[in-house]
């Protein structure tokens, strides 16, 4: 998942953009529609394409921390973001095409200034009519013969190859694909015959060309607006009314409906997973793999899904909770349709709200266990407004309540983990960070208008005032960077994992074009997601690129997999500002800081697994910098089989399967990584007993532990200055 993103009062985009947008009203179009474009891949815009053009355009322009003029420059870059978007792999249009293209790259800016959406439809129109023309050669291939023991290699990384020129050298680039695909089919862990091979990858070619035709305005715009605001930095977007509403759940982990996920398979919704305490795992009879025929709305008048945009079938699934809802079903494995009757109820997704659990780890002086509390922290979400809120809160009142609770119980320390959190709402980052700061300042903001501001913990006194350690990745972004970078500028918590965060130190609002346009009344117009201002650390460094260096580095596989900011096209450059006013509190000092990194390094020395994982790390290097894949089955098998070795070799050493999660019942994953954490954890307890005897002067005084009574008041305005500032994903 991409980082979210920091979010201030949209109306800090000044008042020149709410200008331009009043005057916008005046030409608007009453009545806005959603238009599908239909079947037969002949796009037809929507009545309101070109007004949602002209106020994107105006917000980025009035709006955007660059204050971008939308000129020739903006323009080629859109040219290329929308035709890479559209064409990764450069599969699919021709030389002739791009081309023919081409005469408009600097013409775009001015046809967008208008509202002029022409040139995606013109673009999207193509790209239908070349899938078309490419099932019927992916077809070809299929049915010719493969021969497996040539020694060739397929081309995959797309700035090494241009596209297609002649049918010769389009139809070769297809083959090596489609052998590609049949290598895999036949090297998986359960080999299926030949000829289903050929027709599962027949299948989802053809299930890709259908998805693509059934597109409508909103989608062409989410991907042509969406390449303008990424021409300008990696985190902006326009995010069509489905997305926007998608946005919405995963920001409240919660939706209403049946609770089940699906996915689309050869044109049927596909149960994939049951969700916990939803409508259907209380009744118990949907399962995963069966196949979602119709539904109907409790009236017996059913629509049928089939072949149905999957989003769709979605819509009709979901409803208010109390309504009744009945699926006509074919269960897995049988051959007649069943139907259930369902009432949608309110699903809480608590496999991605904070949870935690306490682990015995090592020897006190007496004898016993420490006990460690470990919370895992997903993301930054918060649940809407409301007397009605349920188990899930918000982030930093459902880690307040798991810190009572550990307190409760008797614990020595606490581990943070926020590996792979993407971030979420700037409130919460700063009220969670103050559960363990007594006061002072969390972040800073500047924007060109406003200059530097700075959030403050909204309320005196601790939660939890004892020994602290963040767990971070490349991963970790946006609020969780903040936090971190706090918690290590006060000396609270020692910081430890991959070398550095993701980086991303830029601020966006998720501004809804409904709230901008109110005489255009009951439409759905999508949002705009506005990179606006950025962020720094109390210290006054920025995040931006850098990220934070946690203060102990352990090797990790997840370095290499997941993409930094700094590596992220028209990324912003990092910089600084003032350091804000506060006291380092001391728990964890420079000296102690040193012993903890010393003696981690010493035991990932000495561990065969660390010393494997030197060698994954190596290999997966390798992998990456590689531009191409073999196509000959023994080649690919031979490298395919050191990864099933690998994984085998874990399972054989007792330790999970790489990703392993169970979302109903959280454990903290115990591998050697993990295992050398809750070490370095155990050897933060001890504290100054480790440091050497000239070096054991009295450490600072350890804050109090002020626990809050269960009576006391929730904060969800948190201060005057942050009340409307939120952070939401990317």
């Amino acid at each position: 998942m991409p980082p979210h993103s920091l979010i201030p009062n949209r109306r800090s985009c000044g008042r020149g953009a709410g200008l331009r947008l009043r005057r916008l009203l005046l030409g608007a179009i009453a009545g806005l529609l959603l238009f599908p474009l239909c079947g037969s891949g002949e796009p037809v815009p929507g009545k309101n394409d070109r007004l949602v053009a002209q106020v994107v355009c105006e917000l980025l322009q009035e709006g955007h921390v660059t204050r971008p003029k939308i000129g020739d420059e903006i323009s080629k870059r859109l040219f290329r973001r929308f035709l890479k978007d559209l064409d990764p792999n450069k599969v699919y249009f021709l030389k002739s095409d791009i081309d023919e293209f081409k005469k408009h790259e600097t013409e775009l800016d001015d046809q967008l200034l208008k509202g002029d959406m022409s040139f995606a439809y013109k673009v999207y129109g193509r790209l239908v009519e070349r899938i078309g023309e490419r099932l019927k050669l992916i077809g070809e291939l299929l049915d010719a013969k493969q021969d497996f023991t040539v020694k060739e290699y397929l081309e995959t990384d797309p700035t090494k190859v241009e596209y297609a020129s002649t049918a010769e050298e389009l139809r070769d680039r297809w083959r090596k694909r489609i052998k590609f695909d049949l290598l895999l089919q036949r090297l998986g862990a359960k080999p299926i015959p030949e000829a289903e091979a050929r027709q599962k990858v027949r299948d989802r070619y053809k299930a890709f060309a259908r998805r693509m035709k059934q597109l409508d305005n909103y989608d062409l715009m989410e991907v042509y607006l969406s390449a303008l605001a990424a021409s300008l930095d990696p985190h902006g977007a326009y995010l069509s009314p489905n997305t926007l509403d998608d946005f919405e759940v995963s920001m409240r982990l919660r939706l209403e409906g049946i609770g089940a996920v699906l996915r689309e398979d050869n044109g049927q919704p596909l149960v994939v997973e049951i969700v916990p305490g939803g409508a259907a795992a209380k009744d118990g009879r949907l399962k995963p793999n069966d196949k979602i025929l119709a539904v109907a709305q409790g009236d017996g008048k059913f629509v049928e899904v089939t072949d149905m945009r999957l989003r769709d079938a979605v819509k009709l699934i979901r409803g208010p909770k109390g309504t009744k809802v009945e699926l006509k079903i074919m269960p897995a494995g049988k051959l007649e349709p069943v139907v259930y009757s369902l009432v949608r109820q309110r699903i809480e997704i608590k496999s991605q709200a904070a949870r935690s659990e306490v682990i015995e780890q090592g020897k006190k002086a007496d004898g016993k266990p420490y006990r460690i509390g470990v919370i895992d922290l997903p993301s930054f979400y918060a649940a809407p407004p409301g007397k009605d809120v349920g188990e899930i809160k918000s982030a930093s009142e459902d880690v307040r309540r798991l810190l009572k609770e550990f307190m409760a119980g008797g614990i020595d320390g606490v581990i943070l983990d926020m590996r792979d959190n993407p971030g979420g709402y700037l409130h919460e980052a700063v009220a969670l960070a103050g559960l363990f700061i007594d006061q002072g300042p969390v972040v800073q903001v500047k924007d060109p208008t406003a200059g530097v501001r700075r959030h403050d913990d909204p309320e005196k006194g601790v939660v939890y005032g004892g020994p602290l350690l963040v767990l971070v990745s490349r991963s970790s972004a946006s609020a969780a960077e903040i936090v971190a970078a706090a918690l290590q500028d006060y000396g609270r918590a020692l910081i430890v994992g991959d070398p550095a965060t993701h980086g991303k130190g830029t601020v966006q609002a998720v501004i809804n074009l409904a709230d901008e346009l109110p005489r255009v009344k009951g439409a759905k117009l999508g949002a705009l997601r506005l990179t606006l201002q950025q962020f720094y650390r109390v210290n006054g460094d920025s995040t931006q690129n850098r990220g934070v260096l946690p203060d102990i580095v352990l090797p990790s596989l997840t370095e290499y997999l997941s993409t930094p900011e700094k590596d992220l096209e028209h990324a912003l450059a990092f910089d600084r500002v003032k350091p804000a006013d506060h006291e380092n509190t001391g728990l964890v000092p420079t000296a102690l800081k040193a012993v903890l990194k010393e003696r981690s390094a010493e035991r990932v020395k000495g561990s065969k697994d660390f010393t494997r994982l030197a060698a994954d790390i190596e290999r997966l290097k390798v992998l990456r910098g590689r531009k191409k894949v073999p196509l000959s089955e023994k080649e690919l098998k031979a490298e395919m089989t050191r990864d099933e070795a690998d994984q085998a070799e874990r399972v054989k050493s007792g330790l999970p399967p790489k990703q392993a999660d169970n979302p109903a019942a959280y454990k903290f994953p115990r591998d050697f990584t993990t295992n050398e954490v809750l070490k370095i954890m155990e050897d933060l307890l001890q504290g100054k007993k480790l440091l050497p005897a000239q070096g054991r002067g009295p450490l600072p005084r350890r804050d109090a532990v002020v626990v809050l009574a269960a009576g006391d008041r929730v904060f969800p305005n948190v201060a005057r200055s942050t009340a409307a500032n939120r952070l939401v994903p990317r």
